[in-house]
């Protein structure tokens, strides 16, 4: 990430991560500096995730960037030799989303004996979503009225829900580290949504 700010302790904590990480770490780094640009980083989180298809291992990476205009994602996947390339590949997208446009940060906590809970203790799990209108899921069932006897068609009813981006991270599997950094991503990214609307 030689384009970065080298006098950024964020922007250096970044790169120490995806290096961490050990997934393609030069191609990652280029693809998220390339999103970034010149802006400077205010928080980040790097999520290896690695997955079973059939017989195969495959690797996932997540980079999240918090800069004061945008937030950015970025993928990358590593791809078996198949009928469009002969060599194994690795595919790389980032997505740059104004920061106006996050319509929401949800942070769900799992938390072991929470009857002996002690504030500051940190979450076996936590699963990060974030909607910016990208992707909507809709739930929907039959709708029914409070007569047992009815059999009138009273049509569908439904929610819809923005679930652009789910990030689940557990003690057990990424360690507490990585736990402790989306704690603190999700809570940087809600402030920054929270200080437009203010």
């Amino acid at each position: 990430m030689e384009g970065m700010a080298k006098t950024s302790t964020t922007t250096q904590g970044l790169r120490a991560a995806i290096e961490r990480s050990g997934y393609y770490p030069a191609l990652v780094a280029e693809a998220v500096e390339a999103a970034v640009g010149g802006e400077p980083i205010r928080s980040y989180l790097v999520h290896q995730e690695t997955t079973f298809d059939q017989n195969e291992v495959r690797r996932h990476v997540t980079v999240l960037v918090l800069t004061g205009n945008r937030f950015i994602v970025s993928h990358t996947d590593e791809q078996a030799a198949d009928t469009t390339s002969p060599t194994p590949y690795a595919t790389t997208s980032t997505e740059s989303v104004k920061l106006s446009r996050i319509s929401s940060v949800v942070l769900s906590r799992v938390v072991a004996n929470p009857e002996s809970y002690t504030p500051g203790s940190l979450p076996r799990e936590v699963v990060l979503t974030i909607g910016w209108g990208a992707v909507s899921r809709i739930d929907l069932e039959p709708a029914a009225c409070g007569d047992p006897n009815c059999d009138a068609d009273h049509g569908y009813t439904g929610s819809s829900t923005a679930d652009d981006l789910s990030l689940r991270v557990s003690e057990a599997g990424d360690g507490p580290d990585t736990v402790r950094q989306t704690l603190a991503f999700a809570q940087s990214l809600s402030e920054a949504t929270a200080d437009l609307t203010a």
